[in-house]
């Protein structure tokens, strides 16, 4: 009988060869990536060039989902068009919804189907690519809002504790409270109204210089603890090689008992017997 820990260590040899495999084949496309973007960008004839972060939209669009949405989505509200935080004005929203991702190193262009080890190489493809795609039409580089939305909150980047600019927070605060007048009108509902309320009280009120007050003081998205993600497939992983040892121990031990009890019964015979043919001699 083979050991079941041993096939579960092959599936996971081959688990690893696959990624070393993936991450290989990647890394020259991504060379050529790099290659093939500079080319272009020096070969370049048109006058179309984006001023607008897409990381920084991407951080934008994140807050946006996680931060307002849920709510946005309780209170069945529509949100217009000539909303600056409307989908329709991220220039990048297309593109980055035809980003497929696999795995932790393992993407793939939605739109040509090439695979990609890195996110960042994505991009990079879709600008030297697929730049036709883009929605440049009217003010929808949603980047420019990360000033009221708090986008460094959501942003993998080192933050230095810096001294408040109190221009700087007035700014922000203007900003953000012409989105909650222009996405959430007061005289648009009842709904409208306190999504307007939430807005004011989840991005606005955090642009002070005075201490207490914190950005997404309302919560957002439910999220799954990834401790407790990880902890949950690995116990799911486990579950088939500890039934399958469970199984042998108890296959084992019922073996044991068979052969016990096989040689008690022969025992007992063998000492009927013998105890029945003295019986028989004395009689």
């Amino acid at each position: 009988m083979r050991k079941p820990h041993l096939y579960v260590s092959f599936l996971f040899s081959l688990s690893i060869l696959h990624h070393l495999l993936a991450a290989a084949a990647s890394a020259s496309q991504q060379d050529l990536e790099e290659i093939a973007g500079r080319t272009h960008k020096q070969q370049q004839t048109h006058t179309h060039e984006v001023h607008c972060s897409r990381e920084r939209s991407r951080a934008a669009w994140k807050v946006i989902e996680e931060y307002l949405m849920p709510f946005v989505v309780k209170e069945k509200y529509q949100i217009s068009r000539k909303c600056r935080l409307h989908p329709d004005n991220d220039m990048f929203r297309d593109q980055e919804q035809h980003k497929v991702h696999f795995d932790i190193h393992e993407w793939q262009c939605g739109y040509c189907k090439k695979s990609f080890y890195e996110e960042k190489y994505l991009d990079m493809h879709f600008n030297n690519r697929h730049y036709d795609l883009l929605n440049v039409n009217g003010s929808r580089c949603l980047a420019d809002l990360c000033g009221a939305l708090h986008c460094d909150l959501v942003m993998d980047i080192k933050r230095t504790k810096q001294k408040c600019n109190p221009a700087a927070a007035t700014k922000s605060r203007q900003l953000c409270e012409s989105l909650a007048d222009s996405c959430f009108p007061i005289s648009g509902g009842p709904s409208s109204n306190r999504l307007h309320e939430l807005f004011m009280r989840q991005f606005c009120d955090a642009h002070t210089c005075s201490k207490g007050t914190k950005p997404f003081s309302r919560g957002g998205k439910k999220r799954f603890s990834i401790f407790y993600l990880s902890i949950s497939i690995l116990t799911l992983m486990l579950l088939p090689l500890f039934y399958a040892l469970g199984t042998e121990k108890w296959y084992s031990r019922s073996q044991a008992n068979f052969t016990d009890n096989t040689q008690e019964e022969a025992l007992l015979k063998s000492f009927h017997s013998s105890h029945t043919s003295c019986w028989s001699q004395e009689s």
